[in-house]
């Protein structure tokens, strides 16, 4: 008897999982559009452009999804949220994904019931300045009012900081990158604190980025990426997936250049790479999409080294080097599992 209502349970959990991880990759498909969880605007990353077009390094990452599940990279709802709303938006079912410069912890994946499906920029906190205030260092900020996005993990790894260093400091909280940049800028604060990344992206739309520095500290681990619900483990997969194909295409050497030279040739010294693509095996079937999926999501802007390079990279003004978001055979961090 128990063991047949522990055999009843099983199957009861399994099937109730089941619902739940079809229910978004479902939507999607019904709904015909892609709602995307983005910055309120933080230019490299996710800012609308001069014709009100979002475009950016996470923005490129939502085109990708939207083409791998919707076959239109451009079926999407930006939807901008804050430090404090993104949360709420994905937990209630108003954005389908997040992809907002988003720290990896363990309370946001245990505690919030978030499913972060992988890295796409291994980051660190750092610090911005004015040059004139002389400083070269953070642990010279003792007594310095920093400009600080209420929310994130910035807030604490900023107080463990100080406290380490033991110095102080006055908060001026913020709740947006346009509402720090205002602040800083108008001298309410003497120092802007949040991730390198986004210092960089920052500083690149001022007047005179060179009247402003970066401080050598990066005082903190951020690995930011995109994040689904837990429970939709069909969908985490969709999104898991579509990231791991644009950094596997740049191991691989599939461009946007040559994507429609090696779908057409199929060669079969290349197993991978066909994989990939769509013209050997079952990939796209298994996780409820057709075979052409991660073709789809490749053609959108390239590979991940080509989008980072068009949207962050060294010749953009952002000018962010691959670091550790090189790929592993390059001294970076950047590995995904195999596509077999």
């Amino acid at each position: 008897m128990k063991k047949t209502l522990l055999l009843s349970a099983f199957a009861a959990a399994g099937m109730a999982a089941g619902a739940a991880s079809a229910g978004t990759l479902d939507d999607v498909k019904a709904r015909g559009k892609l709602n995307c969880g983005t910055n309120t605007g933080l230019v490299g990353f996710a800012a609308p452009d001069a014709n009100g077009e979002w475009q950016g390094f996470d923005v490129a990452l939502c085109r990708a999804i939207a083409a791998a599940v919707l076959d239109d990279p451009n079926a999407i709802e930006f939807v901008s949220t804050t430090g404090k709303t993104r949360f709420t938006a994905l937990a209630s079912g108003e954005i389908d994904v997040l992809v907002r410069n988003t720290t990896w912890t363990f309370s946001r994946d245990a505690d919030l019931k978030f499913e972060f499906t992988g890295v796409n920029y291994y980051d660190g906190q750092g610090f911005m300045v004015p040059k004139d205030l002389g400083v070269s260092s953070a642990k010279e900020l003792d007594g310095a009012t920093v400009c600080i996005q209420t929310g994130t993990t910035t807030e604490l790894n900023l107080a463990d900081f100080f406290r380490a260093n033991n110095i102080s400091y006055e908060p001026v909280p913020i709740e947006t990158n346009a509402e720090g940049q205002q602040q800083y800028l108008a001298g309410a604060c003497d120092v802007y604190t949040t991730d390198a990344s986004g210092l960089a992206a920052t500083r690149a739309t001022f007047e005179d980025p060179d009247a402003h520095v970066l401080l050598p500290e990066i005082i903190s681990k951020e690995p930011l990426g995109p994040l689904v619900r837990h429970g939709d483990n069909e969908w985490g997969d969709v999104v898991r997936w579509t990231l791991n194909a644009l950094i596997s295409a740049e191991e691989l050497g599939i461009t946007s250049a040559n994507l429609a030279s090696l779908v057409e040739a199929a060669d079969p010294s290349t197993p991978e790479i066909n994989r990939i693509l769509g013209t050997e095996g079952t990939l796209g079937e298994m996780i409820g999409l057709d075979p052409d999926w991660a073709a789809r999501a490749i053609a959108v802007g390239g590979n991940y080294g080509e989008i980072f390079a068009k949207n962050i990279g060294e010749e953009t003004p952002i000018g962010l080097a691959r670091g550790l978001n090189a790929q592993w055979t390059d001294g970076g961090l950047l590995y995904s599992p195999p596509f077999r």
